[in-house]
């Protein structure tokens, strides 16, 4: 019979409470967040009006329409997105093993933003709806041409070659939508799209993103186990009988649903999908059961904040989201490539 020290179970123990303290830390990050990004702005407003406004609106208040009709569905929007950008960075992450992986720097975002502009040019006034499904496609279309790029030279797909390829694709993809946009005269209708932002959502677009965007996220959740045993390596999944091209694929599709329909309602932000996920395994460790819940969390804090410094910085001027994410993102990116360059 197997007997557990008590030295061993007492760590076991610490360990669950810690994990647990830092899930309830990250879920009042998010509120706290929440609440600041609503209640701080171009005009300030108490949080006994923000209160007023979420659960006793009157329409016939100024600050209540504010709160309810601007701030209120831009904020629960940047969380939503900015947990979907997160989740679909960390199960490229992996299952391609690429510490560098992640929609926007793969190219999966432009491949969803080129079709978006598509959209703009030959069906202006197209509904959200379809504005996502054809972001959706946009984002399978690239990604495949990634991989067949990246599988198609002698060695086959290697992390190095996957970042590459994404690299090409998205700069060609970036040309042919700004190509598109000037030629179209779409420069001011697409500009919000190319910079990213979440101030365009609104009610009727959360009706549709939200279900989205969380459906699939607890659809990565229950992904958890099968992404932690392909992170170990191939040949460790196969030993235990895991079906690894299956659960790659699968992987791969619910990051490209994820990066589709966030790029449909706030256009191409990158960099969260790299930047959460090494954050959220340096908290709670390498088992992705706990690596998606945690960068979920915590890519709603960071698009917030990104959101809240946005609208705060230069009042009333807004700036784009994206900018202040990449200032973020790209020194993280060159400390990752370097960190881990000899091993691609």
């Amino acid at each position: 019979m197997l007997h557990t020290s008590p030295q061993k179970f007492n760590k076991n123990r610490s360990n669950t409470y810690l994990l647990l303290l830092l899930f309830i830390l990250a879920i009042l990050g998010v509120i706290t967040s929440m609440i600041l990004a609503i209640s701080l702005g171009a005009k300030e407003v108490t949080f006994h009006t923000v209160l007023s406004a979420i659960f006793h609106y009157n329409p016939t208040l100024t600050e209540q329409q504010i709160i309810f009709e601007l701030r209120l569905p831009r904020v629960i929007g940047a969380a939503i997105v900015g947990a979907g950008f997160a989740v679909a960075g960390c199960l490229i992450q992996g299952v391609t093993r690429n510490p560098l992986a992640d929609a926007g720097i793969l190219g999966i975002n432009a491949g969803a933003m080129f079709i978006v502009t598509l959209c703009f040019a030959f069906f202006p006034g197209i509904p959200y709806s379809l504005l996502m499904i054809f972001s959706f496609i946009g984002a399978v279309l690239s990604t495949l041409f990634i991989f067949i790029i990246g599988s198609s030279v002698p060695g086959g797909l290697t992390p190095m070659r996957l970042t590459i390829s994404g690299a090409v694709i998205a700069a060609l993809l970036h040309s042919l939508s700004t190509g598109i946009a000037i030629y179209f005269d779409l420069n001011q209708d697409l500009a919000f799209w190319f910079a990213g932002g979440v101030a365009g959502i609104k009610w009727d677009h959360l009706k549709v993103l939200a279900p989205v965007i969380l459906i699939t996220i607890i659809w990565a959740m229950i992904m958890g186990r099968s992404v932690s045993l392909i992170s170990l390596g191939d040949d460790i999944a196969k030993n235990l009988g895991m079906n690894v091209a299956f659960i790659k694929v699968l992987s791969i599709i619910i990051a490209v649903i994820l990066a589709g329909v966030s790029v449909s309602a706030v256009g191409s932000i990158g960099f969260i999908g790299l930047v959460i996920p090494h954050i959220s395994r340096k908290l709670v460790g390498v088992d992705y059961k706990l690596i998606i819940p945690m960068s979920a969390l915590l890519g709603s804090i960071l698009l917030i904040i990104a959101d809240l410094g946005a609208r705060t910085i230069n009042p009333p001027r807004e700036l784009a989201i994206g900018i202040l994410v990449a200032l973020v993102g790209v020194p993280f990116f060159l400390y990752i490539a370097r960190k881990t360059g000899s091993d691609l």
